[in-house]
């Protein structure tokens, strides 16, 4: 019975290994064919140049044995000195350029595997950026990206060369002696049983330490960022995160400690088993030379054979070792990459739409992970060239409802329709391509300030007079000219030559991209959050003017700044609970009128306000 499952699982081994054998070379050859071909044509070399030692090696001690009979030749054995020597130094020559060589393919793999965990990174929905698991799995493949690549060539290379070196090794001794050989194929067997072992403890070790990896290092991040800084001595935290970061450190080495022991067991037993077995190959070697089954010299031959042939053994299930415990993290890869979707959600080039009307009818979205909803129900309409406002509390799901229209969440229910036809049946894109979305967490591009606006529109290079009409309808133009280099400075003291802007700034950038886009519909999501009072009303004043024609969707806390807006959408709790103009609003004396007074009475007496 037991020998009835041994079988399958042999096989399926067998055949797991020949999965990632197939795999590992298919992305080594797609990727650097060229010098994988030249990495074998020298593994190849470098087997004959082993086994030509350890016939020279005969050769030499044939001569220096013979020395002292009437036909012993001097030249033949400086010949064979010297040969030795050249075999010697061309054996570390080509180790040298393989090394050099196998350094290029890694990193060339790595190139492809990294564009590989790119793509899926930035064509899968937002949905999946609120999952922790989809960060788990994200975690794993970006650290073992940089490394495994590295460790699936060589071992893919490792195999072709130490079983091409094997099979010299293994003829030159087998005309020698036969039985010497499979003494010293059974030595390897152990460490092969042993490294899957140690290979699987490898892999769910990492897997354990994903979450604890992602605290450390989002907590080292703290400790050591820019923008971080100023608030860690603020509220003097560096002391309480220092703790936090030194105990999710130890809590790491007492797993690696124990995790170690583990691996250093299975390797023990491995490398002593394949010891003993050695020791009874050199011991038959012995045996041989005592009963007149060698000479002296095929036995000195032989037991640099032996040697030799050894370390290719064990080499050789190092290799295999090394693809079977990377193959674990490129199932994961491979896992991750089938999370491509066939249309990318970072492609935003599409078909670009003019509208007459936008209309959210019964729209509904759950963030993944949650019960209650974010959007419930939700009616609303945009019509071109109209400013549409959405106002409510923090949470009341406003920026939710924003990236549902602008096609960055898919409805749970609910349609959201252009011009009358569902968004799922227009082009790929097209909504995207149509949109022009700045949130209130826009990101500040530490670039040049003309790649910071026409980022807006990156399918085509940026049009420098198009850069400075965004930046002038934004408020930006002042600030951007005046910079060491104008627009051409970077945006940042990380780099040299940089320069900071302010938060008001860094908005009014933000915007200028937004515009540079010239998209139908913008989408402004606390515009004016950063900006001073001065600025914040030449923004709104002018808003319809910089439009010309476009349409707008702005979401706000501070009432004061859309009470011009055509319509006005209420929020509280992911619904829609008010809808009209601010005088419609402030006459029905609800929601909207309460919140209006509330911050209207911040700055104005009490008979103002009212």
């Amino acid at each position: 019975m037991a020998n009835g499952i041994q079988q399958p699982r042999a096989r399926k081994s067998v055949g797991r290994l020949y999965r990632l054998i197939a795999f590992s070379l298919s992305l080594v050859w797609s990727a650097a064919r060229g010098p994988f071909v030249w990495l074998i044509v020298l593994q190849l070399a470098g087997a004959g140049l082993l086994a030509a030692q350890v016939l020279t090696v005969q050769w030499v001690l044939s001569g220096i044995l013979g020395l002292g009979s009437p036909t012993a030749s001097i030249a033949s054995l400086v010949l064979a000195v010297v040969t030795l020597a050249l075999l010697t130094a061309a054996t570390a020559v080509n180790g040298s350029i393989q090394g050099s060589l196998g350094r290029y393919v890694g990193e060339t793999v790595a190139r492809a595997m990294w564009q590989r965990l790119l793509d899926v990174s930035t064509g899968v929905g937002l949905r999946r950026f609120e999952s922790p698991e989809f960060f788990d799995r994200l975690e794993r493949v970006r650290s073992s990206a940089l490394t495994r690549p590295f460790q699936v060539t060589n071992g893919v290379i490792g195999v072709v060369g130490t079983a091409a070196a094997g099979a010299g090794l293994a003829i030159t001794l087998a005309t020698f002696n036969p039985l010497l050989l499979p003494l010293l194929l059974l030595s390897g067997l152990p460490i092969v049983i042993t490294s899957r072992r140690e290979s699987r403890l490898e892999f769910a070790f990492n897997v354990a330490q994903t979450q604890p990896l992602r605290q450390r290092t989002y907590t080292s991040i703290l400790l050591t960022g820019r923008d971080e800084a100023k608030e860690i001595r603020a509220f003097g935290l560096a002391r309480t995160l220092r703790e936090r970061f030194d105990r999710l450190y130890g809590t790491y080495l007492a797993d690696l400690r124990s995790h170690l022991r583990k691996r250093a067991t299975y390797s023990v037993i491995g490398q002593l088993t394949a010891a003993l077995v050695l020791g009874a190959t050199l011991l038959v070697l012995v045996w041989l030379i005592s009963t007149g089954g060698l000479d002296i010299a095929s036995a000195g031959a032989a037991l640099v054979a032996v040697r030799m042939l050894a370390t290719q053994i064990q080499g050789l299930s190092g290799s295999i070792q090394s693809i079977f415990e990377s193959g674990l993290f490129i199932d994961d890869l491979r896992e991750f990459i089938d999370l491509t979707p066939s249309n990318s959600e970072a492609d935003v080039v599409g078909t670009e739409l003019d509208f007459e009307e936008i209309r959210v009818d019964g729209a509904s979205f759950t963030y993944p992970g949650r019960e209650a909803a974010a959007v419930k129900d939700v009616d609303l309409r945009i019509e071109k060239g109209e400013v549409v406002a959405i106002v409510g509390e923090n949470g009341s799901g406003k920026t939710t409802l924003a990236k549902l229209i602008a096609g960055l969440y898919p409805l749970d229910q609910g349609v959201i329709s252009w011009d009358g036809t569902s968004t799922t049946l227009l082009p790929p894109g097209a909504v995207r391509a149509s949109t022009a979305v700045i949130f209130q967490d826009f990101v500040r591009y530490a670039m040049d300030g003309t790649s910071n606006i026409a980022f807006g529109r990156p399918e085509s290079a940026a049009d420098e007079q198009r850069v400075r009409e965004a930046a002038e309808a934004a408020g930006a133009e002042g600030f951007l000219e005046s910079l060491p280099e104008g627009y051409d400075t970077p945006l940042t003291r990380l780099f040299e030559g940089g320069r900071d802007l302010s938060g008001g700034q860094w908005q009014r950038v933000a915007i200028a991209r937004a515009f540079y886009r010239d998209a139908r519909l913008v989408v402004l999501d606390e515009p004016s959050s950063a900006l001073d009072p001065r600025a914040e009303y030449e923004l709104f004043s002018s808003l319809r003017r910089t439009l010309d024609g476009r349409s707008a969707l702005v979401i706000s806390h501070r009432f004061s700044t859309v009470r011009n807006a055509d319509r006005i959408y209420v929020m509280d709790n992911g619904s829609v609970v008010e809808m009209g103009t601010h005088d419609e609003l402030m006459r029905r004396r609800g929601t909207y009128a309460e919140l209006f007074t509330l911050q209207a009475s911040a700055y104005l007496s009490g008979d103002e306000a009212a």
